[in-house]
C-alpha cells in the first residue's frame, strides 16, 4: 500500500494518504501485534476510513459531503486495485478480490456504526474478525487494539467535517 499518483492534489488523496500512514504505522505491527499481511493492511485502511465515514454520516446529509465520500470510496478502491496489479494479480483475480473487499468494507462500516454501543468483548470480537493478531496465547484478548480503536473513534467524533474534507487527520495514539 504505497502512495499513488492518481490526482495527488485532491482532498481524497490527502485523506487517503493520511489514513495509509496511520494503517502502516509500525506501532500497529510491533506493539499491537497485528500480523503484517496484505489483508490486514487493507482491513486497517478500511477500519480507519469507516470510522471517519460514520462520523460524518451522523452529522451531515449535505450533497457535497456525500459526493466527497463517494469520491473517497472510489479513490480508495482504485488505489487498492493498482496495488494488486503491481503485485502481479491478473484481471480475473482482481475482479474476484475486489468484490470480496467491497463486501468486507461494508461489513466493517456497519460494525463501526454500532461501535459506540458495543462492550469490550463485542469490540474485541469485531476487531478480531477483521484483523489477524500474532499472539502467543490465541485465547488472550488484546485489549490494546480495543484501546487504540476507542481512541481513534473518539478522535473521529471530535473532528469537524471540514477537517476531514481538507485531509486534516492528525491522530496520535497515547497508551493509557
Amino acid at each position: 500500500m504505497y502512495k499513488k499518483n492518481l490526482y495527488t492534489d485532491s482532498n481524497e488523496a490527502k485523506l487517503y494518504n493520511k489514513i495509509l500512514h496511520l494503517s502502516r504505522s509500525k506501532f500497529l505491527y510491533t506493539e499491537l501485534l497485528i500480523n503484517d499481511t496484505f489483508q490486514n493492511k487493507i482491513n486497517l485502511i478500511f477500519l480507519h476510513i469507516a470510522f471517519i465515514f460514520t462520523k460524518v454520516k451522523q452529522n451531515n446529509t449535505e450533497n457535497y459531503y456525500n459526493k466527497f465520500y463517494q469520491k473517497m470510496f472510489d479513490y480508495t478502491f482504485k488505489c487498492i486495485e493498482i496495488n494488486m496489479r503491481e503485485i502481479g494479480h491478473g484481471d480475473t483475480l482482481i475482479n474476484k478480490n475486489m468484490k470480496f473487499l467491497i463486501k468486507t468494507f461494508y461489513a466493517i462500516l456497519l460494525n463501526c456504526e454500532k461501535y459506540i454501543k458495543k462492550n469490550n468483548n463485542d469490540k474485541f470480537s469485531f476487531l478480531s474478525n477483521f484483523l489477524e493478531v500474532n499472539n502467543v496465547n490465541k485465547n488472550a484478548k488484546n485489549f490494546n487494539i480495543i484501546e487504540y480503536f476507542n481512541q481513534y473513534h473518539s478522535f473521529c467524533l471530535a473532528l469537524s467535517a471540514d477537517n476531514v474534507l481538507n485531509g486534516d487527520l492528525n491522530f496520535n495514539y497515547r497508551k493509557i
